[in-house]
């Protein structure tokens, strides 16, 4: 499925984006290690134990990849020239091995670009939140938008 056009992603328009992860014990440790992030907290049983979290947590910026991530099939897959940032970004609760996401998007603003005329700049609020309801993560995403093709006669 394509992914929608600036002018088709209006202020105000939410996705409650149709499927939910698992995470797993492979993807944190895949990524910590991939991004040579060797905290304890991620990949030590024993030490997380005696934290107040009790076990081992998430790595945050897989939780973030994955929020976004998600994302993308229902809102800008094939659409987006760039993500120009991301703002705001927050882990209100851990996400721990055998959590469940899912994820909701609002589109918070949008507005033509002034240097590109076949594109627009869009921000997003993403929001993970887990089996339980919890909200796990929530990050303001701002992208380069094509525009809708001129057609042609």
């Amino acid at each position: 499925m394509p992914g929608l056009f600036f002018e088709d992603l209006t202020v105000g328009a939410a996705f409650d984006h149709p499927w939910r992860r698992t995470v797993t014990e492979t993807d944190n440790v895949l990524f910590s290690s991939m991004t040579m992030n060797p905290a304890q907290l991620h990949l030590d049983a024993h030490y997380a134990a005696g934290t107040e979290f009790g076990q081992v947590i998430v790595n945050s910026l897989f939780t973030l990849g994955l929020t976004i991530g998600m994302s993308v099939n229902d809102t800008t897959l094939g659409t987006t020239l760039a993500n120009l940032g991301m703002s705001d970004v927050r882990f209100p609760k851990p996400v721990f091995h055998g959590d469940t996401l899912g994820v909701r998007t609002v589109v918070l603003a949008a507005r033509e670009s002034k240097s590109r005329p076949n594109a627009g700049i869009v921000e997003f609020e993403h929001t993970a939140s887990n089996q339980r309801g919890e909200v796990v993560a929530v990050c303001r995403r701002q992208a380069l938008m094509l525009k809708r093709p001129a057609a042609t006669p």
